[in-house]
């Protein structure tokens, strides 16, 4: 069974964040809602969405300083929602990293739209067709299902921990491509978790325990020493 996107709604009007979340829950999505931009970039790290549906008058802090913020270290798709309808406020959020600006008022059927495209995005930017095509990346025996939020081996389940599948899977969406201890802490725990490679280690070595023949030769997962990790190109 398809595991639905999660999508963090960030909006401080509790009326209308409960109509958004009302109609992304009933057509199968997962929300979780935040009221304020430090509690949002917070839920970012620990909640992982698949998407941000962020307002830009929050009480603590512009949204436009959220979506900064999150640019620097995130690149998960947001689409603003906000009353401003001026051009220049929606240059200035598309400038700033948003994926697609809605303006207040908006119907359900716009809402659902705006947010299967820029989920859609998210896959069909990578260079990987496959994958973008499908939402499965196959090399050799390994396949990373994005849709199930799964990796197997050779057909099989490897029961990933939540941190190992997600390490596999921005790994994948790179596959051929160097990606360095940095980025991937960044990516993974969020800009606070600071340059200690230690738990990207540990993880990594429990990972080629559940999917290499023999983990000291590893065929899916390359290390570059000194820079990163490399996930074996498909075909």
């Amino acid at each position: 069974m398809k595991i639905c996107e999660k999508i963090l709604v960030v909006e401080d009007e509790k009326s209308i964040a409960h109509f958004i979340s009302t109609v992304l829950n009933t057509h199968g999505y997962e929300t979780v809602q935040a009221r304020t931009g430090a509690q949002a970039l917070s839920m970012v790290s620990s909640w992982c969405p698949d998407l941000m549906i962020l307002d830009l008058g929050l009480p603590d802090m512009d949204g436009m300083e959220v979506l900064q913020s999150l640019r620097g270290w995130s690149s998960l798709p947001v689409v603003v929602v906000s009353a401003r309808s001026h051009e220049h406020d929606k240059v200035s959020a598309l400038d700033s990293g948003a994926d697609d600006y809605l303006t207040k008022p908006f119907g359900t059927d716009e809402l659902l739209a705006r947010v299967r495209t820029a989920i859609r995005h998210t896959l069909t930017a990578l260079e990987n067709d496959g994958l973008a095509r499908t939402g499965v990346y196959q090399v050799d025996d390994l396949t990373i299902d994005y849709n199930k939020h799964q990796v197997l081996v050779g057909g099989e389940n490897v029961h990933l921990t939540l941190s190992e599948y997600r390490i596999v899977a921005l790994l994948g969406k790179y596959a051929g491509k160097v990606l360095t201890y940095d980025f991937l802490i960044r990516e993974l725990w969020g800009p606070r978790a600071g340059t200690d490679n230690q738990i990207l280690r540990v993880n990594m070595a429990n990972i080629r325990r559940k999917i290499e023949k023999n983990p000291a030769e590893p065929q899916y997962i390359f290390t570059e020493i000194g820079v990163g990790y490399r996930m074996k190109e498909g075909e």
